[in-house]
């Protein structure tokens, strides 16, 4: 085998969530390594083991300290790996699991959300002269300073990806519990369509959007490398979804000749709060003041909307992820006197609805259809954002799914 024929391949928690399961991944990877494949293996936790974890800290703590909780979480995907190893030698091939740490994943410092700084592949490499199938537990790294951290959910996927880019592999292949990326959530809409191709912007629009099936940051690692994507099923051998710079990918691409489709997917994320800050004044860098405040608290903020009222008196709405509301309230409190705020709104009953597509670049009036078409249905928009690629409304939580649908079929996804 050639150092040069590298496959990383990716098992999130379902595809690893009983031993039966790990047992049929063994024969996965051994099949790879069979037909010529020097072979990395990420493991997720599995099952709920993250949220179990997750939950006996909370019998001990209301706050735990998040390097603990790093401690803690990064003995799931460890549990995986190891057994995965067994499987895979007990079915007599040679594997080794290696810790995130030992693997060569060095993070900063940010607990509970840290960025991968370098990959030392070395000690990977020695594994594969050894013939050893090579089983890495993703979601976690080491600091500079020996601390083990955690990349956050869906940080398996951002280890996978990394190291397909620190060792050259010709592709990174995600397994998960579903043949790709589909044009929208199928338990939703049954006439769903498994895309065959998207590129690194659409699937990155997707990812931000609620859509679950690749962690946003993944994507970015993906694109910023050059790191093609194979988003498959754990349990059959259907070809997937390839995420990769169409351009650059010529190969790929002959499936993708026709011209692009205007919208590729819909995609929704009830997982949103709405903050509205009233009283503030419209002068030059309170905004920047108010949303510097929630940069230093490490909270991403989506939807921004601005009104100015009287007296030049300024009301700003925001949108953040539900589990970030505690820490935004502190930061609003420690606000109040310095900003004049008068009231605050939480509200959290909405969802954000999107449609995604690179032909809506060169296509006009996209708009003006998704929002005559929820508008048909009596479905109020109460904030909007745009891109050339992305068109995103929130709107009442309850009324969520039957906007999807609506909006599938408005651009006749299930064609």
């Amino acid at each position: 085998m050639s150092e040069k024929n590298i496959l990383v391949m990716k098992f999130g928690g379902t595809s690893v969530g009983t031993t039966e399961k790990i047992m049929r991944v063994a024969q996965r990877a051994i099949k790879a390594k069979k037909e010529g494949s020097n072979v990395v293996i990420v493991v997720s936790a599995m099952g709920d083991t993250t949220d179990d974890l997750i939950g006996l800290a909370a019998k001990i703590s209301k706050n735990p300290k998040r390097r603990e909780m790093d401690m803690l979480l990064s003995t799931g995907e460890q549990v995986s790996m190891s057994l995965l190893a067994m499987a895979i030698n007990e079915k007599g091939e040679n594997a080794v699991s290696l810790t995130g740490y030992q693997a060569g994943i060095i993070t900063d410092n940010v607990f509970s959300e840290a960025k991968i700084a370098s990959i030392n592949n070395e000690r990977i490499f020695k594994e594969f002269q050894k013939q050893n199938i090579v089983i890495v537990a993703g979601f976690q790294g080491i600091t500079a300073d020996m601390d083990i951290t955690t990349l956050g959910r869906g940080g398996s996927d951002t280890t996978a990806v990394a190291l397909a880019a620190a060792l050259d592999a010709k592709y990174c292949e995600i397994f998960t519990d579903v043949d790709g990326v589909f044009t929208t959530d199928p338990n939703i809409v049954k006439n769903a369509k498994k895309i065959e191709i998207l590129s690194y912007d659409e699937m990155l629009e997707l990812a931000s959007s609620g859509a679950k099936v690749l962690h946003l940051r993944a994507v970015e690692f993906a694109k910023n490398h050059n790191v093609i994507i194979h988003v498959r099923s754990s349990f059959n051998d259907n070809e997937g979804t390839w995420v990769m710079d169409k351009e650059k990918n010529k190969v790929f691409n002959a499936k993708d000749k026709m011209e692009q489709a205007v919208v590729s997917a819909v995609s929704y994320d009830a997982n949103q709060i709405k903050i509205s800050v009233f009283g503030i004044p419209d002068t030059p860098g309170v905004a920047a003041h108010l949303f510097g405040e929630f940069a230093n608290a490490n909270i991403n903020v989506d939807m921004i909307v601005q009104n100015v009222g009287e007296n030049e008196i300024a009301a700003i709405s925001l949108t953040i992820k539900s589990e970030d509301l505690e820490i935004a309230k502190k930061v609003i409190e420690s606000l109040k006197k310095d900003l004049q705020i008068s009231n605050i709104e939480i509200d959290p009953e909405i969802a954000k609805v999107s449609i995604v597509g690179a032909g809506m670049k060169s296509h006009p009036g996209v708009a003006a259809a998704m929002f005559s078409c929820l508008g048909e249905k009596n479905i109020n928009i109460e904030m909007i954002s745009t891109s050339p690629i992305i068109i995103s409304c929130v709107i009442r939580k309850e009324r969520a799914k039957e906007a999807v649908g609506l909006l599938h079929d408005c651009f006749d996804l299930g064609e």
